[in-house]
């Protein structure tokens, strides 16, 4: 039986390696985003501002979310100095998982309760992201706890690039069930691993006009997405 073809808002494997990777021929897509990397101002993150910014040049990133563990401060001054190219972010430990708030104006503050961290992204003005809802290696959340929260959660990331396949696959299932916008996620902590996996979606005007047009994204993982390393 022939296998079906990924549609719009599914992931496109390519069998090229990183931004050689050929952009969709829809004309309404212009944007390449990757929501979720780690600077060196996170505790394990090894690149630099100007690093990243240099890397995102070389394989054609045009929109990056800054999302160090635990600190809004780098993605701020990522703003600063490439304002067209950074979304604020930040990945919070809550009690519980990892929350991840984009198109935030402050710092997270870290062991909050997972409600009253995702109640701070809402009221300013962000987009709550779930990042490796089911990966047994690190922080995560009880799968009854996400269903819980499912009214807090804008986004659920379906695939992460260090995720095991069957993680990726069982969160993608799950987004699909709660009726989530899906995400696809780098989770680089070094600059060289970017550019390997991203979405690319058409532009937009605010946070919610982007929480609409990734419902439609188009999901880029390449041969080289996960290799390397083990987050």
């Amino acid at each position: 039986m022939q296998k079906p073809r990924p549609g719009r808002g599914d992931p496109a494997f390519c069998s090229r390696t990183r931004a050689d990777a050929p952009r969709s021929r829809d004309p309404l897509v212009q944007v390449r985003v990757d929501l979720h990397l780690h600077s060196n101002y996170s505790h394990d993150g090894q690149s630099s501002l100007e690093d990243l910014i240099q890397r995102c040049a070389e394989v054609g990133l045009d929109r990056i979310a800054l999302t160090d563990h635990n600190t809004v401060e780098g993605a701020m001054a990522l703003a600063e100095m490439a304002p067209d190219l950074t979304i604020v972010g930040e990945e919070a430990k809550t009690r519980e998982g990892e929350v991840i708030g984009l198109f935030i104006t402050r710092r997270l503050p870290p062991y909050l309760r997972p409600e009253e961290v995702m109640d701070l992204i809402h009221e300013m003005g962000g987009l709550t992201y779930v990042p490796h809802p089911l990966d047994r290696h690190r922080a995560n959340f009880r799968l009854e706890r996400i269903i819980e929260l499912a009214d807090r959660i804008d986004i659920i990331e379906t695939y992460n690039a260090w995720c095991e396949p069957a993680e990726n696959q069982a969160a993608a299932r799950l987004a699909v069930e709660l009726e989530k916008v899906a995400a696809t996620g780098s989770d680089a902590h070094a600059a060289e691993e970017l550019g390997r996996s991203w979405m690319e979606i058409e532009d937009y005007t605010s946070p919610l006009d982007f929480l609409e047009k990734l419902r439609t994204a188009r999901h880029v993982i390449t041969a080289s997405s996960g290799t390397g390393r083990r987050a």
